[in-house]
């Protein structure tokens, strides 16, 4: 699939390329980043921006195994990155994170609806999953804000810098944005 740009009040939702290496490096050398993101190096070299802006993203979208956005302001600074990662049939998961400087200020919850939307508009995806290593709150209080029910922890499901941990899972359906899905939904009787 060719890379595609979306749009919300307040941001630009686009694909990153080499003229934003600087731009990611720089918002990859927080320490509660590299803490909590298990795919970040730590340290995170300027060669880890590089092959993020120059290869993995680009090669995820020509593959159809994983779509990458950045968040831009209007003006053009990063506030951002989500990513929806193809797992299964039908099934997608979610990632994301904030620049230090633009948290708490709603960015990644508006971007993660727009996605979420696309997601399953586009890409016909029936479940969308969010997975956060236990502990990780922040990455929890924007799935919950963005509709995800969070439906339990996974034992020993991330593997972060060699260490296995534990990880919360949630997920979003098409019918909780008010979307149908591509195949009907029978829930368990409770």
């Amino acid at each position: 699939m060719d890379p595609v740009t979306l749009t919300t009040e307040r941001l630009l939702l686009r694909t990153v390329g080499p003229d934003d290496t600087e731009a990611v490096y720089a918002a990859a050398q927080d320490p509660d980043m590299q803490r909590w993101i298990s795919s970040f190096p730590s340290p995170y070299l300027r060669e880890h921006a590089e092959g993020f802006t120059g290869q993995m993203v680009p090669e995820g979208w020509a593959n159809d195994s994983m779509y990458t956005f950045g968040l831009f302001l209007p003006e053009g600074e990063l506030t951002g990155m989500l990513s929806v990662m193809m797992r299964a049939l039908g099934v997608g998961e979610i990632g994301f994170w904030a620049v230090k400087e633009h948290r708490g200020r709603g960015y990644v919850t508006e971007a993660a609806l727009a996605a979420a939307r696309w997601a399953f508009t586009d890409l016909s995806i029936d479940r969308l999953e969010w997975r956060a290593e236990v502990g990780n709150v922040p990455s929890r209080a924007v799935a919950e804000r963005a509709g995800f029910t969070v439906e339990g922890t996974l034992r020993s499901a991330v593997n972060n810098k060699g260490v296995r941990r534990d990880c919360w899972v949630g997920s979003l359906l098409p019918s909780d944005l008010g979307l149908p899905s591509t195949a009907p939904y029978l829930p368990a009787r409770t």
